[in-house]
């Protein structure tokens, strides 16, 4: 069987380079699979490329199941592309997967697509559809994908399959467009998580997270129960990929890095004590820390740590989870701590949060940045609210950048104001790159 799994052309609100580890971990699990013998991978959301160029690849490459990743930013391209799949390669299985279609299914059944990745690991599903065809059993519902069977969509069978983190086939760099994500990071004024002028090695770290926060998708796709790699393999994979590409710093993707603090502890302790010794950032919250932490993940190559600030509003915080009733003196202290560790502090803020308003966000981002912080922000977006029956156009204001029609306010001012925060200009964008050595050829797998 030929397999394509692809994320079909748009133009992405916003980059980071985690969010697309899926879309490669998927494909070297389904190259695990018997009677798989070609599995490409194409991520032409953020490379250069043009219809007909995907014409020609859809055209010639004769795939028995092409797998099209979705997000929340990328609906406006898949109709289009689609079409070209069904017109150009008509003999192809269509199966869509990513956040998108775990958090509203029912979206995707106005398309003519044959199956749906309704829940679990995005992996187990596209594997469900590829081995049901193999096997010629792809004429029902399978565990955690929707099919559609003689043209009426039947949901899943059961939920999805979770894999256990020693089984996830992490990112193989030959399917990766590194030097795309280096221009994508290039301009720190676009206010993307990634650093400018340096290489980044993303390794997926853990799935889950039990803190439930509503605008959050990763509960409610991945379970509230932490799955995580182990530090053995963490340390292999990032040796092995230092020898194979110029990176210069690490991005642990997982939704709550210090969630388990002894496993920080002991991933630091390794960087200490080398050989393997690289600059590195993660993604937390507030309560997950405390200084003692900081200032070993500082000792042991931490340049910057990302959290939830969210706001710092009182009135907002019902809306919360307690872990993220983040008062002004707590904030503080953290920004101190990582102003002693060397660690830049870079904070998630949410204009649009119920129970704030355009003055008190602004309030945040001024705190925010005399403490030293980098601001990352994002708009307020209501995932509960989403429906099956959303246009494209509707759906594409699902994407954190706009403000879906029914959570908008209704002045005009105030959405200028909200919209600041995203867009207006932006006056400090970070130097933290100036800690990150340039790369140096070393003997493999040492540090740079």
């Amino acid at each position: 069987m030929k397999v394509l799994v692809i994320w079909p052309p748009h133009v992405p609100s916003y980059f980071n380079a985690g969010h697309h580890t899926p879309l490669f971990m998927t494909a070297g699990h389904l190259r695990t699979l018997e009677g798989v013998e070609q599995v490409d991978v194409w991520d032409t959301g953020v490379v250069a490329t043009n219809w007909k160029e995907v014409g020609d690849r859809l055209f010639q490459g004769r795939y028995d199941v092409i797998a099209m990743m979705n997000d929340f930013d990328a609906v406006d391209g898949f109709e289009r592309f689609v079409t070209y799949a069904r017109e150009l390669s008509p003999d192809s299985r269509l199966v869509t997967f990513g956040r998108l279609s775990s958090m509203n299914t029912g979206f995707f059944t106005q398309f003519d697509i044959d199956a749906i990745v309704q829940s679990g690991d995005y992996e187990c599903g596209v594997a469900a559809v590829v081995t049901a065809l193999r096997d010629g059993e792809l004429d029902r519902p399978l565990p955690g994908v929707a099919v559609r069977c003689a043209g009426q969509w039947q949901t899943q069978s059961a939920p999805g399959a979770a894999l256990d983190a020693q089984d996830w086939i992490l990112p193989d760099h030959a399917d990766i467009p590194h030097a795309v994500h280096d221009q994508l990071y290039a301009k720190d004024e676009n206010k993307f998580c990634g650093i400018p002028f340096r290489r980044e090695l993303v390794v997926p770290v853990s799935r889950g997270c039990p803190i439930g926060c509503d605008f959050c998708d990763v509960p409610r796709i991945f379970g509230k129960a932490e799955r995580r790699l182990s530090v053995d393999r963490t340390v292999e994979y990032i040796e092995s990929s230092f020898a194979q590409e110029p990176f210069e710093y690490v991005s642990f993707y997982a939704p709550t890095f210090t969630l388990d603090r002894r496993w920080v502890r002991e991933l630091c302790a390794r960087f200490q004590a080398g050989p393997l010794s690289p600059r590195w950032k993660c993604s937390t919250t507030i309560h997950h820390l405390d200084e003692d932490l900081v200032r070993t993940m500082g000792a042991a190559g931490c340049f910057r740590i990302s959290v939830g600030l969210e706001t710092l509003e009182p009135d907002a915080h019902g809306g919360l989870p307690r872990v993220k009733h983040t008062e002004q003196e707590r904030f503080h202290q953290l920004a101190q701590w990582c102003r002693e560790a060397g660690i830049e502090l870079n904070v998630f803020v949410i204009a649009g949060l119920p129970g704030t308003s355009p003055a008190g966000i602004q309030r945040t981002v001024r705190i925010a940045r005399a403490a030293g912080a980098r601001i990352r922000p994002t708009m307020y977006t209501p995932f509960h609210r989403m429906r099956p029956t959303m246009t494209t156009a509707e759906m594409g204001r699902y994407n954190r950048q706009l403000l879906p029609e029914d959570a908008a306010p209704a002045d005009p001012a105030e959405r200028a104001e909200l919209y600041d925060v995203l867009f207006g200009h932006e006056e400090h964008p970070t130097t933290v790159y100036e800690k990150i050595p340039r790369h140096v050829s070393t003997t493999a797998g040492a540090a740079v």
